[in-house]
């Protein structure tokens, strides 16, 4: 097979998206009001988030009460934070899944059960958490 010579050239850059942010405060406020848009979303149409809203926002509460110590307390709340940062990447890729085809499509399927094992799998974390925090 005949190989390509090198080029001294580099290949074109495309270039940059009209969607793409250029920095300073604006971005930053930007940046906040999608954050709290992609919030408002995964409440409105998400039982799963709203579900592990409503049991990990009073186990929050619990370990600052109930914690041994500052860095168990910041553990215990950093595991439940955790399952909602999961969720909410979870919850994007069904999104994205649903919207590239409404029909059932193997890898489709396949990213979404990825999806939920990472969210079970952060659950098993979070659950590990509070027991060796809590252990006497």
């Amino acid at each position: 097979m005949p190989s390509n010579p090198p080029t001294d050239t580099p290949p074109a850059l495309p270039p940059d998206s009209p969607f793409k942010s250029r920095g300073g405060l604006r971005r930053v406020w930007n940046a906040t009001r999608y954050s709290l848009a992609g919030l408002r979303a995964a409440l409105r149409h998400e039982a799963a988030f709203r579900q592990e809203l409503a049991v990990g926002v009073p186990l929050v509460g619990l370990a600052i009460v109930i914690a041994p110590g500052r860095w168990a307390a910041l553990a215990m709340v950093g595991s439940i934070v955790a399952v909602w940062i999961v969720e909410l990447l979870n919850s994007a890729v069904e999104a994205l899944a649903d919207a590239v085809s409404p029909a059932h499509h193997p890898l489709l399927g396949r990213a979404k059960d990825l999806g939920s094992a990472a969210v079970m799998l952060a659950l098993t974390m979070a659950a590990a958490t509070w027991a060796v925090a809590l252990w006497p």
